[in-house]
């Protein structure tokens, strides 16, 4: 198995901060895949017990991203795109409205995000590694490392990339638990990473 055919993987051993990332990029490799090259019927596409579409999946998990890698991490306003929607993370806009955006908005939107949170991570990693504290904490003081902000994440995929799996089924079957041998995304300018 060639890196080339499979750069979601995480290292085969490596650090503790690039196994973390790489399971990260793993799942987000796995999800884009799961809601690559769709039309606006494929994206909107719910199964009848659930409001859940792939474009909202795009959607919440690139509002994540960015509200976990700057709202989170140093306490900063989440900044565009967000700012001129009025989103604050406190409803489920974001589930709702992708259904108004186009998919190559949304695929846009999440490349963006995801690209943004890469560069953002490596900067806070650079500066202080996965034990410095971030600016999300308890009501009682108490402040979470970058690790746990980052296994957070994880979990925030692990979730939704189950819900991506069902959905995509539904569209047209397309199942799997990971992208096959070599795939590229068609849609928007989603990049992959070698984590080995």
């Amino acid at each position: 198995m060639s890196s080339d055919d499979h750069p979601w993987e995480p290292p085969l051993a490596g650090t503790e901060a690039e196994h973390l990332a790489g399971a990260l990029d793993r799942l987000r490799a796995t999800l884009r895949w799961k809601a690559d090259d769709l039309d606006a019927a494929g994206l909107r596409l719910r199964i009848p017990t659930s409001t859940l579409t792939l474009g909202g999946l795009l959607k919440h998990l690139a509002a994540v991203e960015d509200y976990t890698f700057t709202t989170k991490l140093s306490g900063k306003p989440v900044g565009e795109p967000w700012d001129a929607t009025g989103w604050d993370g406190s409803n489920d806009w974001e589930f709702e409205s992708a259904a108004d955006d186009t998919p190559e908005e949304l695929y846009a939107l999440y490349d963006g995000a995801v690209e943004r949170s890469r560069t953002r991570f490596a900067a806070a990693l650079a500066d202080g590694g996965l034990d410095q504290l971030v600016h999300t904490g308890w009501p009682d003081g108490r402040h979470i490392s970058l690790r746990r902000l980052l296994c957070d994440l994880i979990e925030e995929y692990g979730r939704h990339t189950g819900h991506a799996d069902l959905l995509r089924e539904a569209v047209d079957g397309r199942v799997g638990e990971d992208p096959p041998d070599g795939w590229r995304p068609v849609s928007g300018a989603y990049k992959l990473t070698n984590n080995r």
